[in-house]
């Protein structure tokens, strides 16, 4: 049994998130972790909100609260709309917590120990407007590489290059959309990255089993040249900057760290906050001279997050030369759109997650954005393709094999697995096929290849369906009942199977299908245990409701005039 360590990059505390956040990093882990899980392996998944930032000082006012109740709020909500759609958080904890402002100090400490941080005067955008400082993604403009209108001061999302506000040509406020902007003098810490560069480089070229995506974009920002970046900002709400003795900084005094600085030192403090919750040690997890050698460090994130995951948070990690683990695979998501466009809240286009679960079961949203998600490349979300996928791969091909082969057991074998029979030709070959497939869709899970995974997961659904057609149970109950009893059980033995192969994706729906059958395990299949004759004959089985609500045109219709559509 192996211990794997999942984090997926940490929801912004600003708003419930949308499909597309998503499909991107959380729903994905969690598919990984419950894989793991069901294998047998100690797995571990860490979120938390993120929760420091201009961003948040913005939408407390905006919401007529101070930070840190606004941010209270918006933690619970959305640990409620992740336990709603079933991702099964070990920990979800939140970055303003104490364990990661003391670690967040630690790592700052350390590294200015090791010659890797220096003050020094910068001249920063300021809004005359505003009265403020403005943090780099509160700065827009046009990009100077690409040409990009609205690019960010912390990056372009055209090109993908990293920016400093000052690059910016034409550069306005995104808080007013002020002009009347001016740079003045303030006083920051750098991390420097260019130090460490040939250390970074190192590390990342090490990663060879890394996926295309991940590696590419961190390639891409070494070859263009590391700069040294600020790690703190002119804000009051974040985790303060400190002095030597853990006093304030003279001549910081009121200043804050950048939220990517702490943010992903996060997974480690939420790991602690989980620890102590549960009476257990973090250390073991994260430190590789207290046990964590044996860890299998596994991320999820969308290709926006690559950049700080690959060379800025590794910077602080490799910087501290402290024993402290690092990730081993990061799995990156394109984006998810909506018709080919950006989900936007203002626009009313796109569904977010609560919105999601008002309109159907979490289960119906997570099969679509796994088996159809951005692995390798954008992809739209449309209603139309939703409902298609939905009715084909969950009501025709799954739902209806379930109620098919358990309502006939119901009817003909008074509601148990039934005696009689003895398999033959077409139950061995239907075990090699059935056996192949599952081969495949462990190897795609074990790859991250979720959308491969889910491919062979229908596939084998079909098998079962074409089973059926054939070895025709109620056909041969008219003329041989013993023929028919193993055709039955034979499909009662792949209802239990389907559900357990379908709980990594589908939990909920795992269940209900279970229990259709009295199973109980929905452990993952291993190779060599016997798949058609593993439940107990007499054992009673009973239909559910119908499993998989076929979606109809006009609730397509409804809910693009709801949210938004192809107009």
């Amino acid at each position: 049994m192996a211990r794997i360590l999942i984090t997926s990059a940490l929801p912004y505390i600003n708003g419930i998130k949308h499909l597309g956040n998503l499909a991107g990093s959380m729903l994905p882990a969690d598919v990984y972790a419950r894989f793991k899980r069901a294998q047998g392996h100690e797995t571990l998944y860490i979120c938390a909100t993120d929760e420091h930032g201009t961003p948040a000082e913005l939408a407390a006012a905006a919401a007529g609260q101070d930070v840190q109740t606004y941010c209270d709020e918006q933690h619970e909500i959305q640990k409620r709309a992740g336990e709603a759609f079933g991702l099964s958080y070990d920990w979800f904890g939140r970055s303003s917590n104490a364990p990661n402002r003391r670690l967040t100090q630690h790592f700052a400490k350390v590294l200015e120990d090791n010659g890797l941080i220096e003050e020094r005067v910068d001249r920063m955008i300021y809004s005359i407007d505003d009265q403020r400082f403005l943090p780099d993604r509160y700065v827009e403009g046009t990009c100077p590489h690409c040409g990009h209108v609205g690019a960010r001061g912390d990056q372009c999302d055209n090109c993908g290059r990293l920016l400093d506000p000052t690059d910016l040509i034409a550069p306005y406020s995104s808080v007013s959309g002020s002009t009347n902007l001016e740079v003045r003098d303030t006083r920051h810490l750098y991390l420097l990255q260019t130090k460490i560069e040939g250390r970074i480089r190192e590390w990342i070229e090490s990663k060879s089993d890394w996926q295309t995506l991940a590696r590419s974009i961190a390639l891409k920002h070494l070859d263009e040249g590391l700069i040294d970046r600020g790690i703190t900002r002119d804000l009051k709400w974040g985790v303060p900057v400190v002095g030597p003795d853990g006093g304030p900084r003279a001549g910081m005094e009121g200043k804050v760290f950048y939220v990517w600085f702490d943010a992903p030192i996060e997974y480690i403090g939420a790991t602690e906050e989980w620890a102590e919750a549960n009476g257990t040690t973090w250390r073991d997890w994260w430190r590789l001279d207290e046990g964590a050698d044996d860890v299998r460090y596994v991320q999820f994130m969308g290709k926006d997050n690559v950049a700080f995951h690959t060379v800025s948070f590794p910077a602080t990690i490799l910087g501290s030369g402290e024993p402290w683990k690092t990730v081993d695979t990061l799995k990156a998501f394109n984006w998810l759109n909506w018709y080919g466009g950006k989900f936007s809240t203002s626009q009313k286009r796109g569904v977010f997650m609560d919105q999601a679960l008002e309109l159907l079961p979490a289960d119906y949203w997570r099969w679509r954005l796994t088996a159809y998600g951005p692995e390798h490349s954008d992809s739209a979300f449309t209603w139309e393709d939703f409902q298609a996928s939905t009715n084909k791969d969950l009501a025709d091909v799954l739902g209806n094999f379930v109620n098919r082969i358990v309502k006939f057991a119901e009817s003909k074998f008074d509601g148990v697995v039934p005696e009689g029979g003895e398999p033959g030709p077409l139950e061995e070959k239907l075990e090699a096929d059935v056996r192949a497939g599952l081969a495949e869709a462990t190897e795609a899970f074990e790859a991250m290849e979720f959308r491969k995974a889910c491919q062979a997961l229908r596939a084998v659904w079909v098998l079962g369906n074409e089973y059926l057609q054939e070895a025709a149970p109620w056909t041969a109950f008219k003329t041989d009942v013993e023929r028919s009893a193993v055709g039955v059980r034979t499909g009662l033995n792949l209802v239990a199977l389907f559900a357990r192969i379908a709980a990594p994706v589908m939990p909920f729906s795992a269940e209900k299908i279970a229990a259709t059958v009295g199973e109980t395990d929905l452990s993952w299949p291993a190779a060599d245990e016997a798949i058609l004759d593993r439940l107990p004959r007499g054992q009673t089985v009973a239909a559910a409701e119908v499993l998989f609500k076929k979606i109809e045109d006009v609730q397509v219709a409804e809910w693009s005039e709801r949210f938004g559509g192809a107009q």
